[in-house]
């Protein structure tokens, strides 16, 4: 059986996973590796709708993702951690990997 604080903390861990969950905001996130950005500019850049990435980047903020502050009627995001970067740096070997295991099956089948 899990102890208790071993599990609120699995469960914290899951929950910034799935706030990341989600191509738009993997997005978001790679287009804020450089900076702070207004939510217009995320919208734009994204070609989106920005009451959706609104929405998308409160779930974000709401996991401790993203960190936000109001600037006149402008509110700018940014990483509050941007270690965030390597666990997607993460995925991508993830999925090298799995490109590369398939590639060698496919040349096995011929």
């Amino acid at each position: 059986m899990i102890p208790n604080a071993r599990r609120a903390i699995l469960e914290k861990q899951a929950d910034v996973a799935k706030a990341l969950a989600h191509p738009l905001r993997v997005a978001i996130v790679e287009f804020l590796r450089d900076g702070e950005q207004c939510v217009c500019d995320i919208a734009e850049h994204l070609g989106a709708e920005r009451s959706n990435v609104s929405r998308h980047l409160s779930v974000m903020v709401g996991a401790g993702v993203l960190g936000c502050r109001k600037e006149g009627l402008k509110v700018f995001y940014e990483l509050k951690t941007p270690c965030v970067l390597r666990f997607l740096g993460c995925i991508d070997e993830v999925l090298r990997e799995h490109a590369a295991h398939s590639a060698a099956m496919l040349k096995e089948l011929g």
